[in-house]
């Protein structure tokens, strides 16, 4: 497989994670905001819809290479943003704090992987043809 294949790739095992996300906390959208609420973050309506936004829109833009850079920077932020949120192993005890800890360095790997997208670009096999 050459280089832009291999991109187009991982552009596609990347958006797995975030577009069926996205699209889980569009339809179960009062739960979405539960969850926000009950893990004590302000505003869960709007931190929602964010992530909504975020996993949905910009996954999808991400996977179909459109402003794919810009795409890619976005969704590493938003995953850095979530492991912290979410993911606060240093705060917990026992077999929460191991497994939270396994979800935290991969969501850090996750980032590394966008991080890459953000410095070579999405390939030929995208909008952006870059």
């Amino acid at each position: 497989m050459n280089k832009d294949g291999v991109l187009l790739l991982g552009r596609i095992l990347v958006a797995l994670l975030f577009v069926p996300a996205g699209f889980g906390k569009l339809m179960g959208f009062e739960g979405t905001v539960g969850m926000l609420a009950g893990m004590g973050l302000p505003l869960p309506q709007l931190l929602a819809v964010g992530a909504v936004v975020v996993e949905l829109g910009v996954g999808l833009a991400f996977l179909l290479g459109w402003k794919a850079r810009w795409a890619a920077l976005i969704l590493a932020i938003f995953t850095v943003a979530t492991a912290l949120m979410a993911h606060h192993f240093w705060t917990m005890s026992g077999a929460a704090a191991r497994m939270n800890k396994i979800h935290f360095f991969k969501n850090m790997a996750i980032c590394g992987g966008l991080l890459f997208a953000y410095v070579f670009g999405p390939g030929r096999y995208s909008l952006d043809k870059a």
